[in-house]
């Protein structure tokens, strides 16, 4: 496919909402579906889908990205050292920082972050990101927050191995297969989370070479036919990595992302939920995200 042709100026939904959005599908996750989400609420069961910060094995991040850096700034040595004085009253404390890339953990990414040419998500001139975001930063997702139904595809389970290898496409139709051997039904405004199998696998050493989803008619057809609010996996892409059906490394950031305005869930821990599903049969749950409210405007005189 001509990547200067169809791929990336295909259908695009940036008129959809009134000028100036920056949650795309985002909009979906209304008060009424919050409400009709709420019904997915059964056992009280809650699982963290966010991966452990600070790893001993180190935290997996995509090229070009530095490692996530945790440093104490007062810990108990302080106070014997004479460095920290204890309060008044005798109460001491500790304290930490951590650095970490916004893209280098469990996260969402903002509509800003993927493009083509120079045209970002609702056509707005890509010179904005100069210095940072001006428009469709993470700040507009984490003030509503994203809570809504997601439903859960376990491809493993489905195939019976451990994972699904690095590297291969996932195709659309595997994934409906998969939804109906599990006897899930996809409503509106969903998030459609698929569990690779990949995070416990995820290294620092590795290359990216990741497993997922890419471009095909049927994939778009199936996310407007659902009206698909988020897409997330268990990967740090979200997609396959170099596309199988495209020219394209990471297709699908555009396509989806920039072009529909589908917010990406990446970096997802699925093995506890997708094992307390496996065990009741139930692939459906209230799904809560916040991202952190991090404005990315220009900074700076």
């Amino acid at each position: 496919m001509d990547l200067g042709g169809e791929l990336f100026s295909g259908p695009r939904q940036w008129d959809r909402w009134p000028a100036g959005d920056e949650l795309g599908r985002a909009n979906l996750l209304d008060a009424a579906n919050v409400l009709r989400a709420a019904s997915a609420i059964r056992t009280g069961k809650r699982y963290s889908l966010a991966l452990v910060l600070n790893s001993a094995a180190g935290d997996a991040v995509l090229e070009g990205r530095p490692a996530t850096e945790h440093r104490m700034l007062r810990e108990h040595a302080d106070y014997v050292s004479g460095r920290v004085a204890e309060v008044p009253g005798g109460m001491r404390s500790t304290d930490d920082t951590i650095m970490l890339a916004c893209h280098g953990t469990t996260h969402i990414d903002a509509l800003g972050h993927a493009y083509a040419g120079d045209t970002l998500y609702a056509g707005v001139p890509a010179e904005s990101t100069n210095g940072g975001l001006e428009h469709a930063d993470i700040a507009a997702v984490a003030a509503r927050g994203v809570v809504g139904r997601a439903v859960l595809v376990d491809l493993p389970r489905f195939r019976g191995t451990e994972r699904v290898p690095r590297g291969e496409h996932i195709t659309i139709a595997e994934v409906k297969a998969a939804l109906a051997h599990q006897g899930t039904r996809v409503q509106a405004a969903d998030t459609l989370l698929i569990r690779t199998g990949t995070a416990p696998f995820l290294s620092v050493e590795e290359p990216v070479d990741e497993p997922g989803l890419s471009f095909e008619p049927e994939l778009l057809d199936f996310l407007d036919e659902f009206d698909i609010a988020g897409l997330g996996t268990d990967t740090l892409c979200n997609e396959q990595a170099h596309s199988s059906t495209v020219a394209a490394d990471y297709p699908l950031h555009v396509v989806l992302q920039r072009n529909l305005g589908i917010l990406f869930h990446e970096a997802l821990w699925l093995e506890d939920w997708a094992n307390d599903c496996a065990a009741d049969g139930v692939y459906e749950a209230f799904y809560v995200a916040a991202p952190c409210a991090c404005a990315m405007g220009p900074v700076g005189p």
